[in-house]
């Protein structure tokens, strides 16, 4: 016996005829005995609502009840009648027990069966099985009449149908149509048993076995209850099924495996009935009562007895109103059962267990001596378990206390020293911790959802008492350089998340599962930082170390630990090392770029030279400022400088500021000018020799226009790279310069031409009549070499003079001689330039009598070929008249006729189009007039009946006048008021009715 579930109670002893059924109403108890009579027990006054321990005595005998024994009765509180089974069904009424109908075609019968829901009685006698309905009054009707292969032994109602045990098997028998399912043979020495639960299961019985059924007629797998002996009968009263065996009666579990709960011993015990708060057990002269024995006492004997199971299955048994208290027994049992558990090496059940009691983790960690907890602010109080078997001491294994030491955390169980000290030496096993991360992993999401609860409360608190300053500090002080461990408010939450982690790490590590290690530190986690760090350290768990480093915030530690692995990958080959490249840092480097570039910019030195191209890439793709990436590089690695400068021009033009453009166009210079010494001192130098970096040096000049050309000018040589210092002159806008140069040092017309054309083309409405055409100022180049030289070497000269501002006689000059007069080309321009150009020869006579000495002066010297070259390809951009102008009197007018030809041909063209344009005009003029003198010979008749729709009087002889529709007619005088008027009502019908009526026209 494990437990006494029911104690026995003697109800009466003295009947004095033999009893052949059992039945109770209320508090009273209905005997039906062998000489038919009925026997109605009660109990003292006052009569209880229900059977209690209390000798039972007789009140009323009922002789001639029936004329046979009264085999089997059933109250039915519904209908308020009894049923009993004698020579036939008899139904009788439960106030004096007088009869109220016989089913007649029920004589013979040996069992029935009641359907309270649907009000159907259903009985079998010989092979018959009759069902019969109640009609509501005091009459039942005949249904059907259903026939079975052989006498039916046990029957029970399952939904519409009938499960029937006759003597060979078990079938279903539907009560409409009478067809027979077969489910399984029953045994040969045991009669059929069929007994409902109330699951709507069925228990049927098979010799000593109870085989469970469910409602589609199919074997309950593990559904097999072993009886001592074959039952009798079989009563069901939750949780437990008890059956009356031969010489016991015997009570189990109905809980799989169905183990038995207890014995009771009773000679002689014909039936067994049950009712809501005990059993009934029919002997032949006296009547016991088995009394269940209160849930609570039962949970203390299970719980006592180490019976964990059955004790938590009777705690889900208490009733609602206790919820507190059931809370308190099953977390008590839990603890206990899972100490026994953890006791006997099992291990995972045993953290399930501790799951279910909802323990605090600290207790469960007490079972874990070796594990280092974190220092917090928690006092941890003994576990308060529920006393379930009167003594605490029996209930509680203590529970642990999580020291402010660092080092340790003892356990505080209620053990002798020596078996502290035992555990606390024993080491723990594979198993153990596995278990333990299991249990850890269960609870840590609602931990972690709790602790982030508690953070963004805090937030939310600071932020409305307006305390950001203090709230930013120590949020610092938790997620950057202190990592988790430093808690700066009291929060229980977190200080339970930093235990939980810490350990779980720990575990993790123990059990080696390093990769679980780092995806818990990837991920949000509270491990305290110093217990993590010296682990991992000790371990040599970089990758971890790593993570916890990153999630900590402190990156400056990280990229040290990365910078050494790197180092040391170079040397040995561990397959650790291998992991570390300087990839890595660089990888680990490009979100900082944005929050930390300093620490960026720093670390990144380490890997520069081995990876250059990714370094370069990772200040480009980052939020480093290029001025503080350039002054770096310019400190640490000036030969990097140049590259970075290049790969910033060509991911993103205008990231590259002025600054940075004289920063790279300045090495560029160097590098050439070292070029150019050593070539000179070797005397090797030539100007058309283009090395790759002067090639560089010319694209960037050409390409950039934002860096200060003045003092990159002022480091040139001043007998070498003109063409470098054509490019600076030309982003001076010193025209003039940039041509000679182009023209007499370079000896490249092409060059000072195509520098025209960009100039040219980058005004955005150039005009051939412009006075400053920049290609009348090569003209002037090409026919004055020797005012051009001479003008060259002063306006250099004044050019690099600090500090003192130089205006170019030449530009005058230039500017006048485009502004002479224009008298020679009347006949090629047209009209309206020549008026220009006379007006202005006046103006610029000694301009004239200037050029004219300086031509005569170097009359030997003219470029004449480079000029009729020049008017030929540009003679659309050129000035016609000022060109010619100034040409030499000698020119030769066949020589002129590349450029005259399609000048005069344009010209022309724009005569005639001019021509065609004024034509229209005058024509379109003419249509104007002439509609204009229709629209003038409008007559309009005047009749004696008009009226001014104005003042609505005749017109009649008066000056009138007429609108545009030729309809609406008004007097003058009222049309001139009408005008005159300031404000006319917007809605007037008048108004309406003339604005109408012009649309209706017009």
């Amino acid at each position: 016996m494990v437990h006494n579930a029911y104690d026995t109670f003697d109800l009466l002893s003295d009947c004095d005829s033999k009893i052949e059924s059992v039945e109770s109403y209320g508090s009273k108890i209905l005997l039906g005995c062998s000489d038919g009579s009925l026997r109605i027990y009660a109990a003292p006054p006052p009569p209880p609502a229900e059977l209690r321990k209390e000798p039972y005595t007789l009140e009323k005998k009922l002789k001639g009840f029936a004329k046979r024994p009264v085999v089997a009765m059933q109250v039915v509180e519904s209908k308020g009648f009894l049923i009993a089974l004698s020579e036939s069904i008899a139904i009788h009424g439960l106030l004096n027990f007088e009869a109220i109908t016989v089913i007649n075609k029920a004589k013979g019968a040996n069992l029935f069966c009641w359907d309270d829901n649907r009000g159907y009685l259903c009985f079998a006698r010989q092979k018959r099985v009759c069902v019969f309905k109640h009609d509501g009054g005091k009459g039942f009707v005949e249904v059907k009449d259903h026939g079975v292969p052989d006498t039916v032994k046990s029957m029970c109602w399952v939904g519409e149908n009938i499960c029937l045990g006759i003597r060979k098997e078990y079938v279903i028998l539907n009560a409409v149509n009478g067809s027979l399912s077969e489910v399984f043979t029953s045994g040969r020495l045991a009669p059929p048993l069929v007994v409902s639960l109330p699951s709507g299961e069925l228990l049927l019985g098979k010799e000593n076995i109870g085989v469970l059924v469910d409602q589609n007629r199919k074997l309950i797998p593990d559904g097999r209850i072993c009886w001592s002996e074959a039952p009798i009968e079989v009563v069901i009263q939750m949780p437990y099924v008890i059956a009356l065996l031969p010489r016991f009666v015997e009570i189990r579990s109905l809980r799989g495996p169905y183990p038995l709960i207890q014995t009771v011993v009773l000679r002689n015990v014909r039936h067994i009935h049950q009712r809501n708060n005990c059993v009934i057990l029919a002997l032949e002269n006296s009547i016991y009562a088995l009394f269940p024995v209160p849930l609570g006492a039962q949970i203390v004997q299970l719980a006592a007895s180490g019976n964990f199971e059955e004790a938590l299955s009777l705690c889900k048994l208490l009733p609602p109103e206790d919820s507190s208290l059931r809370a308190a027994k099953e977390s008590s049992i839990h603890i206990r059962y899972a100490h026994y558990l953890f006791d006997n090496q099992s291990y995972e059940e045993a953290m399930e267990h501790f799951v279910a009691s909802q323990v605090e983790i600290t207790y469960v960690l007490s079972l874990y001596p070796s594990i280092i907890l974190p220092k917090t602010s928690i006092i941890h109080e003994s576990e308060k378990l529920v006393d379930i078997s009167g003594d605490d001491s029996n209930l509680s294994r203590g529970s642990s206390a999580v020291s402010d030491d660092t080092e340790h955390s003892p356990t505080s169980h209620s053990l002798d020293p020596d078996e502290n000290a035992t555990l606390e030496s024993k080491k723990m096993s594979h198993n153990m911790l596995m278990a333990l991360i299991k249990f850890l992993q269960k609870k840590r999401s609602t931990v972690i959802e709790k602790a982030t609860a508690e953070v963004t409360e805090e937030v939310v608190s600071n932020a409305v008492g307006d305390n950001f300053v203090s709230h930013n500090n120590s949020r610092l002080k938790k997620t950057t350089s202190k990592g988790h461990g430093t808690i700066p408010i009291s929060s229980r939450a977190r200080e339970i998340a930093s235990i939980l982690d810490t350990t779980l790490l720990q575990a993790l590590l123990l059990t080696g599962q390093p990769l679980l290690t780092e995806e818990l530190l990837k991920g949000l986690n509270y491990c305290d930082l110093k217990i993590s760090e010296e682990i991992l350290q000790e371990g040599n768990y970089h990758i971890a170390l790593l993570e916890l480093y990153k999630c900590n915030s402190m990156h400056r530690e990280a990229l040290k630990l990365v910078h050494k692995l790197v180092e040391e990958s170079k040397s040995c080959g561990s397959d650790i090392s291998q992991r570390f490249k300087p990839e890595t840092m660089i990888e680990y480097l490009e979100p900082l770029c944005g929050t930390d570039p300093i620490l960026v910019l720093e670390f990144s030195m380490h890997v520069l030279e081995s990876c250059p191209t990714q370094t370069i890439e990772l200040f480009l793709s980052g939020d480093i400022p290029a001025e503080l990436v350039n002054a770096y590089l310019k400190q640490h690695a000036p030969n990097m400088q140049a590259i970075y400068l290049e790969a910033l021009h060509e991911t993103n033009e205008d990231a590259i500021t002025g600054s940075l453009q004289d920063e790279l166009v300045n090495i560029y210079l160097s590098e050439v000018l070292n070029w150019h010494a050593d070539l000179t001192s070797e005397k090797k130098w030539d100007e058309k020799v283009y090395s790759s970096k002067r090639k560089k040096l010319l694209s960037t000049l050409e390409s950039l226009s934002a860096y200060h050309p003045d003092a990159l000018l002022r480091r040139l040589p001043p007998n070498a790279l003109y063409e470098e210092r054509a490019i600076l002159l030309g982003k001076m806008k010193q025209h003039e310069l940039t041509l000679s140069l182009y023209v007499h040092k370079l000896q490249a017309p092409e060059l000072a031409l195509s520098y025209c054309d960009r100039d040219y083309e980058s005004i955005p409405t150039p005009s051939i009549k412009s006075p400053n055409n920049i290609y009348l100022m090569l003209l002037q180049i090409y026919l004055n070499p020797r005012k051009s030289t001479y003008n060259f070497e002063k306006n250099i000269t004044n050019l690099l003079a600090p500090k003192k501002p130089t205006i170019s006689r030449a530009n005058s000059k230039l500017s006048k001689t485009r502004n002479r007069g224009s008298k020679k080309v009347a006949a090629i321009e047209i009209a309206e330039d020549t008026k220009a150009s006379l007006s202005r020869t006046s103006s610029f006579s000694k301009s004239d009598v200037d050029e004219d000495e300086f031509i005569e002066e170097g009359d030997t010297s003219i470029m004449v070929d480079d000029v009729l070259h020049l008017l030929s390809r540009r003679w659309d951009r050129i000035n016609g008249a000022i060109a010619l102008k100034i040409l030499p009197n000698e020119t030769k007018l066949q020589n002129l006729l590349p450029f005259l030809g399609p000048l005069l041909r344009k010209s022309s063209e724009m005569y005639r189009n001019c021509s065609v344009i004024k034509r229209l005009r005058q024509s379109e003029n003419l249509q104007v007039k002439d509609e204009l003198y229709e629209k003038r010979k409008v007559v309009l008749e005047i009749m004696g009946d008009d009226h001014c729709s104005l003042c609505h009087k005749k017109i009649g002889t008066s000056v009138f006048a007429v609108y545009p529709n030729g309809r609406t007619l008004v007097h003058f005088v009222c049309f001139k008021d009408s005008q005159s008027m300031k404000v006319v009502a917007k809605g007037s019908p008048l108004k309406r009715n003339f604005n109408i009526e012009k649309l209706h026209n017009w």
